[in-house]
């Protein structure tokens, strides 16, 4: 990692991308090196999966790609994958983009009104769905140029092996090679947490230069022989994506899971030795294993435990290490709790990287403190997914990594991260002032706040429009108390607001399905959200919580009130996107009201209370009354 003289860090590329690199081409030459390499197991029904090679991959996904061009999809057009997370996700992207069209992924939880969006915007042509009834949806919304909609659980992906038999080698062969690295590969609409979704164009070089860039620092974590890794996240969002093609070019082994509800069974079943996740998967799983320790006792060893697992993680970063006790002491915590946490999550898992949101720092230390090594990156849709990683035996708690080979970071002078390089995107589809607006000299503004150590370790501090200016002119960063709160397990969601008020204060929601279980921990009796709120035992709880996040900031930064809301944020409802970032404006908007009533409140006790004090001023001292009884 070296710096600049303009003070931005780079790092050098070991690697080069020609004009004629594509992804579907880093497919083909696995395939033609490692023909019979196993790439993917696929389900073949109830906890069984079958094997795929290379080679039989390949055949599938130029089976699929003829079928596209004889149902007429042509060089450039643009065709919507909207299903779960799949194998078939796999072949239908790779079919797609070997035709030479463009995959646009719709995500399943996208409304009605957003894949209208999307479909109108990216001149769809072709819309694949998992389901029939996702094609109705689409059907429902029609879009000018959408000319044919099928689905897989309706055969699509036969229908498509039949229509192949019309188009031949040679002219499949014609539209592979006509692509090139800087044509256009997909179109990524962008989660929406502040408007309308915009489309990010990605080109293949994007995609085949991070790849080399992430092969290049991390290789033996995602292309090496013994690499599995199980995709659970959307397959819309682009880390998923990305890491997909990342692991299918090398020589490591990918499996599938769809439903968030069978991960754990999924999880023993494939036996991943790396996982990509966001943080709340992180933050569910420590929840779960927290509920499981039961009470008394056993609570009290578990949180003992975990409390070995952050301070050796703690320690592994000072310059001296762990010392002799504290060793001893991880050692017994391992053996009581710690390494069931690890089983949980697959016995040959060795590896998690933690993208598309902050990880708090005693999250990440707990995870750290089992045995598993936990790598944090950092990107955006902007960015083709990582555009930061920490490394092996550099990974220090609170950074985010150093920037990938090929690419540039600094930071601007109000302290926004820039970026630049292989992987930044070209622009906004259809959006020239938009992308004029964020893409500078080469440079994209990212919009996130952070700072660049000497080394080159890359730390995000806050989002620029998410900063709150209190009425005192304090600038202050919500995510810091917010990801310091996030893994208590009462805790669903918390929201910092303050801004043009006199203190920074919090809305907080309950966790509805580690509500019951917390409470039957703590002796209480089982009730709902609404009732839990007004709970002291509850409120006790989380103002302990509250007091230890703000001891990472100042006063005049530090949470004074919070109320808690009888509310569920959640993608379907609106207040979430599909990768689980919380859509603030949103919520702002409407628990307006909610915010309202806690200042008011919290003006109304302030004033109830100088009142109180002055009375008591003016009430005259009698003589004699204190704690001695008079004789």
């Amino acid at each position: 990692m070296r710096k600049r003289r303009d003070g931005s860090y780079t790092e050098k590329a070991r690697y080069t991308v020609s004009d004629d690199a594509t992804i579907p081409g880093m497919l083909r030459r696995r395939a033609q090196a490692r023909p019979g390499d196993v790439v993917a197991e696929r389900r073949s029904g109830v906890g069984a999966s079958r094997p795929v090679t290379a080679a039989e991959l390949r055949a599938q996904v130029d089976d699929a790609a003829r079928g596209l061009i004889a149902l007429g999809v042509r060089p450039g057009d643009s065709v919507a994958v909207l299903s779960s997370t799949s194998y078939e996700w796999m072949v239908l992207d790779l079919a797609i983009l070997t035709a030479g069209a463009v995959t646009v992924p719709i995500y399943e939880s996208d409304s009605a009104a957003q894949i209208r969006h999307i479909l109108t915007d990216a001149d769809v042509v072709m819309a694949v769905t998992a389901t029939s009834q996702q094609a109705d949806l689409v059907r429902s919304v029609r879009a000018r140029r959408l000319r044919t909609i099928v689905s897989l659980d309706r055969g699509a992906l036969r229908a498509l092996t039949g229509a192949a038999q019309e188009v031949s080698d040679a002219d499949l062969e014609a539209r592979f090679s006509a692509a090139g690295a800087d044509d256009l590969a997909t179109i990524i609409y962008t989660s929406g947490t502040t408007g309308v979704p915009k489309g990010v164009e990605l080109t293949h070089r994007n995609f085949v230069g991070t790849t080399e860039a992430v092969r290049q620092v991390l290789g033996e974590v995602v292309d090496s022989p013994g690499t599995r890794l199980l995709l659970f996240l959307p397959l819309a969002h682009v880390l998923a994506r990305f890491v997909m093609h990342a692991v299918l070019s090398g020589r490591g082994r990918l499996g599938f899971s769809s439903d968030v509800s069978t991960l754990l069974p999924d999880l023993q079943a494939f036996q991943p030795t790396v996982l990509i996740v966001v943080p709340r998967v992180l933050e569910k799983v420590l929840n779960a294993a927290s509920a499981r320790a039961g009470t008394g006792i056993r609570r009290r060893v578990f949180s003992w435990s975990a409390r070995q697992a952050r301070r050796q993680a703690a320690a592994r970063d000072t310059l001296l290490g762990p010392s002799l006790a504290q060793r001893v002491r991880h050692r017994i915590a391992d053996r009581l709790v710690l390494r069931r946490v690890r089983e949980v999550l697959g016995p040959r898992l060795r590896v998690v990287v933690s993208g598309g949101a902050p990880l708090a720092d005693d999250l990440g230390g707990f995870f750290s403190g089992i045995g598993i090594t936990l790598l944090q990156g950092y990107g955006l849709s902007e960015t083709t997914g990582p555009i930061a990683v920490q490394r092996l035996g550099a990974n220090p708690v609170g950074t985010v990594g150093q920037i990938l080979p090929g690419n540039a970071v600094r930071v601007g002078e109000d302290g926004e991260i820039l970026l630049s390089g292989v992987s930044v995107m070209r622009g906004y589809h259809r959006l020239p002032e938009a992308t004029a607006q964020v893409l500078e000299d080469g440079w994209f503004h990212t919009g996130d706040l952070g700072g660049v150590d000497r080394r080159g370790h890359l730390r995000i501090t806050g989002r620029k429009k998410e900063l709150i200016v209190t009425a005192g002119g304090k600038n202050v960063s919500p995510e810091i108390l917010e990801d310091a709160l996030q893994t208590h397990p009462l805790i669903s969601h918390v929201i910092v607001v303050g801004d043009a008020r006199p203190y920074i204060a919090a809305l907080i929601t309950l966790d509805t399905e580690m509500l019951p279980v917390w409470l039957t921990a703590h002796h209480l009796p089982v009730v709902d959200a609404a009732q839990a709120a007004d709970m002291p035992e509850v409120r006790e709880s989380l103002d302990r919580a509250i007091a230890r996040a703000n001891k990472q900031v100042s006063r005049a930064e530090s949470i004074r009130r919070f109320r808690i809301v009888d509310a569920v944020f959640t993608v379907e409802n609106g207040y979430l996107t599909p990768s689980l970032k919380l859509k603030r404006n949103a919520v702002l908007r409407d628990l307006a009201p909610e915010i309202d009533t806690m200042y008011a409140q919290g003006e109304a006790e302030k004033a109830a209370g100088r009142l109180t004090a002055r009375r008591r001023s003016r009430t005259p001292r009698r003589e004699g009354s204190g704690d001695r009884n008079p004789s």
